[in-house]
């Protein structure tokens, strides 16, 4: 495949180690038709189908929020914050704030980027990887996932399963108990009534009538049908493999890149040692690490500590252990899944937290885990102006403002688990990362080849938020709001 041309590039020696690293096969393939669901070949129906059911507020409990909201193609396919604020929020990305509904808290996880998401190869979905196939049989949906055995048959990928999920999330697009029914029925654990009042509300529109049956030649409409259009459209919208680094491999046209990136690709597969994870076509190995990531915000509720419902008087717990409340194994205390390095420099911020702003912080991150956990400071996460509050009331849940009197023990949340040495020496002790010893120009040169993986037709795509959709609602984010 690598064919060097002396008259057109005068390569440098750290060049020349690069290529010979490339002759030898020990950088990745490109990516191909082959490599992702369906060969890469979508029926056209069912991939504007999902289109518009990305971007249409419907499928949430308030009809409020899309899939879009969070996953903005125009910012990454993220929304440029550390954690979303999901269900009750407006505005989008950075300016997005809480409306005057108010909100119970933010989303606990960064906002995973969906770059080549309908890869073949992205088996394990969410940051803990808590959807993944069952071998074994024992869910007749083909999947573990945590709908357990109300996760109905007839999805046709991973993918698909996983589109199934964030509509049953209170703060990410259901609400809360006795807002709407759909997040009536999330709150009583019936997922399966939730996901048929949304296929019944698509079914009451008339245009979404027509294109399901457009789409799958059948006028029954499923929550599952919705959820395998809108895997359609993320495996075509979002496939990216032009970045200059991924040209640069089909072509062997080494002047393509400059002498930094080539620097930055020798220690990337050398002594930095970074395709020990970001290995393969994806730059992922799919694995799941614990690389002492800082936590910002509450967490998704881990652990036993009951320090802040000590101090507070709310009863939460605020550790996220990621890996671990999948499979129990020690081995996977504060372990997160590896991310894909397509298009990392559009991604941020970064980690399962959010926790860095540029890609250089990140990158030095890695270089001393334990040593930057504890030099990092309180993070900084736009302020909830609205905030509701659970209490109970015999077998009744009442959502209300929160007191005044409360607010600051409420904030502290967000800065709890990193500031608590005990809890911070808990991620740090579970770090399986060493240390890598780099001169700033090194950094620079890593930096640089990063940027060198994106593709630049992924810069801006807001071209693919329709002007309208089905339901009569607004479109989020708005048509063509990024150009």
């Amino acid at each position: 495949m690598f064919c060097l041309n002396m008259k057109t590039f005068l390569v440098s020696t750290t060049a020349l180690l690069a290529i010979a690293a490339a002759e030898a096969g020990e950088l990745p393939t490109p990516l191909k038709d082959t490599d992702y669901l369906n060969n890469g070949a979508h029926d056209a129906a069912v991939v504007e189908l999902g289109r518009m059911l990305f971007f249409d507020p419907v499928l949430s409990g308030n009809r409020n929020i899309s899939c879009g909201t969070c996953h903005d193609p125009s910012r990454g396919t993220g929304d440029d914050l550390a954690l979303s604020i999901g269900e009750g929020g407006k505005g989008f990305g950075p300016e997005r704030r809480t409306s005057s509904v108010g909100v119970t808290g933010r989303v606990p996880r960064n906002a995973q980027p969906l770059y080549n998401i309908g890869a073949r190869s992205y088996r394990a979905f969410f940051h803990d990887g808590r959807l993944e196939p069952d071998p074994d049989g024992v869910f007749k949906s083909g999947f573990w996932s945590p709908a357990r055995e109300h996760l109905p048959e007839g999805l046709d990928s991973p993918l698909a399963a996983q589109a199934m999920f964030p509509v049953l999330s209170p703060v990410e697009m259901a609400g809360q108990k006795g807002e709407n029914p759909v997040a009536t029925a999330v709150a009583e654990d019936r997922p399966a009534d939730a996901w048929e009042l949304l296929a019944q509300r698509l079914a009451e529109i008339g245009e979404y009538r027509e294109m399901f049956h457009d789409a799958f030649g059948s006028d029954e409409i499923t929550f599952e049908k919705a959820a395998n259009a809108l895997a359609a459209f993320q495996a075509v919208a979002f496939r990216s493999n032009g970045s200059p680094f991924e040209q640069t491999l089909r072509d062997g046209d080494f002047a393509r890149l400059s002498g930094d990136v080539w620097s930055g690709i020798e220690l990337f597969y050398g002594r930095a040692g970074c395709d020990d994870c970001h290995s393969g076509p994806l730059m992922t190995d799919h694995g799941f690490h614990a690389i002492a990531m800082p936590q910002t915000g509450p967490g998704k509720g881990h652990g036993s500590d009951t320090s802040y419902w000590r101090a507070s008087g709310f009863m939460d717990r605020l550790e996220d252990e990621g890996r671990f409340r999948v499979t129990f194994e020690k081995e996977d205390l504060f372990a997160f899944r590896t991310p894909s390095l397509l298009n990392v420099a559009l991604t941020g911020p970064w980690g399962h937290s959010g926790a860095y702003d540029t890609l250089e912080a990140v990158v030095r991150h890695h270089l001393d885990p334990e040593g930057s956990l504890h030099a990092f400071g309180a993070p900084e996460l736009p302020e909830l102006s609205d905030v509701i509050e659970q209490t109970g009331k015999g077998s009744k849940l009442i959502f209300r403002p929160l007191n005044p009197a409360r607010r600051s023990a409420f904030d502290r949340r967000d800065t709890w688990v990193q500031s608590n040495d005990r809890l911070r020496s808990r991620i740090a002790g579970a770090n399986d990362l060493g240390t890598v010893d780099l001169s700033d120009r090194e950094v620079a040169q890593l930096v640089a080849f990063l940027e060198s993986l994106t593709d630049p037709a992924m810069r801006e795509r807001s071209d693919l938020v329709p002007a309208r959709v089905p339901s009569g609602l607004t479109p989020q984010p708005p048509p063509n709001h990024g150009q």
